[in-house]
């Protein structure tokens, strides 16, 4: 179990990173206008919070509290190298030596990072932004020019 889990946050984290590296920067200050909504840049400090906040929590063996150190989550770079260095430190966990505590928490944060993605959908959707390969494959989701947009959104 402990192997698929690990593929499945690496998978998980390289389409939200995809996402991220498609997004224009100015993208990052958008909501979903007339509702209530963060910006996008919100979602991304939350993603990369949760991962550090998990990370340590898989290593303690329990939650240990929310903290991000995303300062800057309206900055394409900083956003990305947050996402990177969220990634790193997911890595150097052994999967293999988890308890059954530290695989629920780690599914936990599975299961945060895919609502993320079913979240951002309806971002990009509202904004007409478009998606990057990897998510069209993964969620089948269309991009605005193409003609299957209006069916989907």
């Amino acid at each position: 179990m402990s192997k698929q889990l690990k593929a499945r946050l690496d998978r998980a984290f390289g389409l939200t990173r995809d996402l991220f590296a498609h997004m224009e920067e100015q993208s990052l200050q958008l909501d979903l206008g007339g509702l209530p909504s963060n910006r996008i840049a919100g979602q991304v400090w939350c993603i990369v919070g949760a991962r550090e906040s998990f990370a340590e929590a898989i290593q303690a063996g329990k939650w240990q509290g929310f903290a991000c150190s995303l300062t800057k989550p309206g900055e394409k770079r900083a956003v990305l190298e947050a996402l990177n260095s969220s990634q790193a430190a997911l890595d150097a966990i052994d999967f293999t030596q988890l308890s059954e505590e530290q695989n629920e928490i780690a599914l936990n944060l599975l299961e945060h990072e895919i609502q993320h993605h079913g979240q951002l959908i309806r971002y990009v959707y509202a904004n007409k932004l478009g998606f990057p390969q990897s998510w069209s494959e993964r969620y089948t989701v269309a991009n605005p020019k193409s003609r299957l947009y209006n069916r989907h959104g």
